[in-house]
Parts: structure tokens; sequence; C-alpha cells
């Protein structure tokens, strides 16, 4: 079994800012990283293959991201990023498979965690982008806080053709420990068929200097629960995760809270790999 770590990011500073890691908490990780960075640390945690996740609205980021994501034998795919409002999407979405390294693009992300309106995936617009992804044969990476749940439902509704990827859990309440409305929502959400998540991004929603697995099992448990190991998959959100936590400890810790819930090996190996594998067509 090849352990994937479906959701990591890189970046360099001096070739594009990122001015998300101003504010002063960010210094930790306001700093380049690289994907031999990434391939060195993730195969101390037993990873083998990665997929590659967008950082900004950048559709260049994309391309680069593809070019050097085909370098590499560890990264077996990306999501990236294009303007699903644009009339001539299917024509973007077209590019960006042709271009180097093209043949890797799995899928596409949109930072709607930054959007002022909380009904963003509601917008016709929007709808209309999600179909032109559907139909190039990609999935869509859902990246929502709680209260963008209730659109994100009734989209995933409306486009019953497309695969849909929740990053992060929709980023819980962890830190207060709160499980309600997002725990309902997680259930409503993964009610439809057409969703998978990712027990990624969630340490960085705990107080990152003061956590642990049991303050983490109640939010696992609750999309274990919706979702089931068929529909789970790990991801690091490295580097974001090294606020809170290595990726080897996080890594470890999922394992662990995976024993715990009771999982079989083979219930194990899917959250571990076989769902990323077969929802990112990593094989094929």
């Amino acid at each position: 079994m090849t352990y994937i770590d479906a959701h990591h990011h890189v970046w360099d500073l001096s070739r594009r800012p990122q001015p998300w890691l101003e504010p002063p908490e960010m210094a930790p990780i306001r700093r380049d990283f690289t994907l031999s960075d990434h391939a060195s640390t993730a195969a101390r945690a037993g990873i083998g293959k990665s997929v590659l996740v967008q950082v900004l609205p950048d559709a260049q980021e994309t391309r680069e991201f593809l070019a050097s994501a085909a370098e590499t034998g560890t990264v077996a795919g990306v999501v990236g990023w294009a303007d699903l409002t644009r009339p001539d999407l299917a024509d973007e979405l077209a590019a960006l498979a042709a271009s180097p390294g093209g043949h890797l693009l799995r899928g596409i992300r949109h930072l709607v965690q930054g959007e002022p309106d909380p009904r963003w995936l509601t917008r016709d617009e929007v709808r209309r982008g999600l179909r032109q992804v559907a139909a190039a044969g990609l999935v869509y990476d859902l990246l929502v806080l709680p209260h963008q749940l209730p659109a994100a439902i009734e989209t995933v509704r409306a486009v019953p053709e497309l695969n849909f990827v929740l990053d992060h859990l929709a980023k819980p309440p962890i830190a207060s420990g709160e499980l309600e409305p997002w725990a309902g929502l997680i259930g409503e959400l993964a009610a439809e068929p057409n969703v998978t998540a990712k027990l990624s991004g969630l340490i960085t929603e705990a107080t990152w200097d003061d956590w642990d697995a049991v303050a983490l099992k109640p939010y696992t448990a609750v999309a274990l629960d919706a979702f089931g190991p068929e529909r789970l998959m790990f991801g690091s959100d490295w580097p974001v995760c090294l606020l809170a936590g290595s990726l080897p400890t996080w890594a470890e810790t999922v394992r662990e809270l995976l024993v715990h819930a009771g999982l079989s090996n083979a219930e194990r190996d899917a959250v571990l790999g076989a769902t990323a594998a077969r929802t990112y067509r990593l094989d094929g």
C-alpha cells in the first residue's frame, strides 16, 4: 500500500508574494517550501505519493505547479486554480491540460472561504463553471468555512455530475470545542454521494500549542460516521500544518485515531491512500 498525502502546498516567496503570510502569527512558515522539502518529510511519515494543491488564485501558479510536479517522482496529481466565472472556462481548462505537466491536472479549487458572500457557490456563473469542471473530467475541491456549508450542500445537489472533495472538513471550531451546527451540516453534505472529504487542516483549527488526539477525536468521529473510510482521505496541509505540528506527527495522529475508531487494516488503508487514489485517479 502506497500512502498518499492528498493535500499539500509549496511556495517560493521570491517568485510569487504570499500576502496571507504577512500576519505575525504566520512568521514560522514565511519562507520558501519546495517539492523536495515535502518529499523528504513525507517519506519520514511513510508517504510515497502526493497531491499538490493551489495556493493563490493565479492561473500561472497552476501552470508552474503542473510543470514542476511533472519533474518529480512523488507528485501524482495537481489541484489547480481557474476562474470559474469566465465564459471561456472550458478553453482554459483544456489549455491547462495541454500545458507542460498538464496530464497531472486532477482538480480545480477556488478560495471560497475568502469570499464575503456566503452564498457565492450558488451564483449562476459559478454553477456554470462547476459544470465545465465536471465536463473536463476533473474534481472540485471545496474550501469552505462552516457558515458556507449550506450553500455548498445546495451546490453539490445542483451539480450531481461533479465529484466534490471537502478540504479540511470545512474547518470545524476545534479550538472552542463546539460541534454544532458544523456536525449536522457535515452529515447533510455527506449524504450526497458525489462528495468525499479530507482529514486535513485540523491541527491548525485546534489550539496550535495545546492539542492532542483526544481534542481531535470528536471531529474525526463525525467525519468517519458521516463519510465512512471509503470517502475519507488523509491530507497533511503541509507546510501550513507546521504552525501546529510536523507532517509526521499529524500522520501518526491520524493513524492513532483510525486505530482507536476500530477501523480494519483495509479501512485504514482507504483513508491513508486508496480513497485519494480513486478520487483523483492517481493510478491512471
